[in-house]
């Protein structure tokens, strides 16, 4: 669902877009990160502030150090839900199946679980609300 801009006619995009896209919490315009996910070499590159509203985004130092924990969640979900599909759908196969399966899940998909660890470290946690009036300043 878009927003529309109180006083500019801007749309903003909804909290579930703005995180999904990646985008600048207090602003939601703003790209976090630098470089696409699909760049292996820098999908961990981030704007040290938003290219919009100038967000610091490293709230306090070693902000991030909690984002492992919410990735450490991802990858557990994604094990366990490896597991019980593996289970089921393949008829329990062998042990050597499940872990090559789980450890090629959670490799393939690490940049995306850093990516979004570290939005919802922004989010939720960073104590920063979202403020129409520095979008597109």
């Amino acid at each position: 669902m878009v927003q529309e801009h109180p006083q500019k006619g801007v749309s903003n995009p909804s909290l579930a877009e703005a995180i999904l896209a990646c985008k600048c919490p207090r602003c939601r315009q703003g790209e976090v990160f630098t470089h696409s996910a699909l760049n292996l070499r820098k999908f961990d590159s981030m704007y040290t502030e938003c290219p919009v509203c100038g967000l610091h985004y490293e709230v306090e130092l070693g902000f991030f150090w909690g984002a492992m924990y919410i990735s450490y969640g991802f990858s557990v979900s994604i094990i366990l839900m490896a597991g019980v599909l593996l289970y089921y759908l393949a008829n329990d196969p062998p042990m050597w199946v499940y872990l090559a399966v789980v450890a090629t899940l959670i490799i393939v998909s690490t940049p995306v679980l850093f990516r979004y660890a570290r939005i919802f470290m922004l989010y939720f946690f960073g104590g920063i609300k979202y403020n129409p009036a520095y979008s597109n300043r």
